[in-house]
């Protein structure tokens, strides 16, 4: 029986066909495909330590922070969530630095198809990790524009008229149907296209960029079943998470009695089995 120790972090991806998969456990990086059809354990220590600081800390916060680091970083504030509120450019970013690195970088505007079609932003250097990471079956990047707070701008327009989340519990039962993207492209422009216009979007001056020319792409996962019901692990009610890996999609292991949101539970010491 294989072992090994440490703590985790969110998973690795390659877009291969299927998506290839690595666990980050303590110093290692551990290649998933060979688990699949497996019985694997990951046992929980009870400690946990900050992903940012390392420091040892009674709870996790915002996927793996102690409390002094998510009130202090810049990658905790709300903004990361809802880009339209970046304030680098009104000079209170906890972090300039940090900002000028993330923030202040070109970023795509997409759609995707995870557990239906909805909007969304991300940095594009995180082009396609962050569709993988939600589990979408095919992302089109729309816009390209120079700031994340102008990328949060057109997901305001846009979310009027589309969803900006996933539905992890849908997305976890199965493949979506698929959607013609550049239809409903074509139709949420139209429908935005006063918000967006009010905004003098696009426009080449401001840095941003129709992609009129993207194709969509697919995504496939490697999921030998999905779960007729999806029931969470916990690890923070049970230390001690144990069946068959019958696939992985997003952020999460598929086992046989529940799955595990590996991102959630970033910075967990947990002891990982299989044999």
């Amino acid at each position: 029986m294989n072992q090994l120790h440490g703590t985790i972090r969110k998973m690795r991806v390659t877009p291969t066909i299927p998506v290839s998969y690595r666990l980050p456990i303590g110093d290692s990086e551990v290649d998933l495909s060979p688990y699949l059809g497996c019985t694997v354990a990951l046992e929980y220590s009870g400690k946990i330590f900050c992903i940012e600081c390392g420091k040892r800390t009674k709870k996790s916060f915002n996927q793996g922070h102690c409390f002094r680091c998510l009130r202090t970083l810049a990658s905790c504030d709300m903004c990361i969530v809802k880009p339209e509120q970046c304030h680098y450019h009104l000079g209170t970013c906890r972090e300039p630095q940090w900002g000028e690195q993330h923030c202040m970088q070109a970023h795509v505007v997409y759609l995707a198809n995870s557990s239906g079609l909805k909007v969304g932003v991300t940095r594009g250097s995180q082009v396609p990790t962050r569709w993988i990471d939600q589990g979408a079956a095919q992302a089109l990047p729309v816009f390209e524009v120079r700031t994340r707070y102008d990328a949060g701008l057109i997901e305001v327009a846009m979310k009027a008229f589309v969803g900006d989340r996933t539905d992890w519990r849908r997305m976890l039962k199965g493949e979506p149907e698929m959607l013609d993207l550049i239809a409903e492209r074509t139709r949420l422009l139209e429908a935005a296209h006063m918000s967006l216009s009010a905004q003098g979007i696009p426009s080449s001056e401001q840095g941003v960029r129709l992609l009129a020319d993207a194709c969509p792409v697919h995504f496939s996962y490697p999921v030998l079943t999905y779960p007729d019901k999806v029931r969470a692990h916990n690890f923070d009610k049970e230390a001690r998470i144990e069946g068959m890996l019958l696939g992985i999609k997003g952020q999460y292991l598929i086992l046989d009695n529940g799955v595990l949101n590996v991102r959630k539970f970033a910075g967990y010491e947990v002891c990982l089995t299989h044999g």
